[in-house]
């Protein structure tokens, strides 16, 4: 007879999971501020490879409005510049010897919408994360049950469980949307 596989925490932590992937998904949203997370998902094609921005360059924002990028390699100065431009983040790199600097220029308000938008796909791609973790440790319960392992009382009382940390869970991821929508609307 096979051990009972039902695991609360393994639950809490995918969950958890979901809910962060959002956080750095939000993350590389512009929001009309400079962060250095802007630039996280930019890859530079440097030394027969393509490498994380962070690989070759110094990312800082010395300004609210503006992001310094100190390339390393001076050979690197143009790719980096190339990469940047290409990557769709609407940024104009200003080259001044191995430094990239980085205006943010104001969002419009049609940009702020779409920017909205995506913000409720990211929620939603973690809330349907969220609750395929819930059907993963309900299908486990029952199985468990149908195995000896579990009474139907207990069963039931665990899915609670399991129904309580989804709702704490998107909740979480809620708030999360919720507070960048905000942030990028300007309320």
């Amino acid at each position: 007879m096979a051990a009972p596989q039902f695991n609360k925490a393994d639950l809490e932590r995918r969950m958890a999971g979901a809910v962060e992937a959002l956080k750095h998904d939000l993350t590389g949203l512009r929001t009309g501020r400079a962060s250095i997370t802007l630039l996280d998902p930019v890859t530079v094609e440097v030394y027969g490879a393509n490498m994380p921005i962070n690989q070759v360059a110094t990312v800082s924002a010395p300004e609210p409005r503006l992001l310094s990028v100190q390339v390393w390699d001076k050979s690197n100065v143009g790719p980096v510049d190339k990469a940047i431009r290409s990557a769709g983040l609407g940024l104009n790199p200003i080259v001044d010897g191995q430094t990239l600097r980085l205006p943010i220029p104001d969002l419009t308000q049609e940009r702020r919408k779409e920017l909205a938008k995506l913000v409720g796909q990211y929620a939603e791609k973690a809330r349907i994360a969220a609750r395929n973790v819930r059907r993963d440790g309900n299908d486990t319960l029952k199985t468990d049950e149908k195995g000896g392992h579990l009474s139907e009382d207990e069963r039931k009382r665990h899915e609670t469980e399991v129904q309580k940390l989804t709702d704490a869970t998107i909740a979480d991821i809620d708030a999360a949307a919720h507070a960048k929508e905000k942030e990028i609307l300007g309320k």
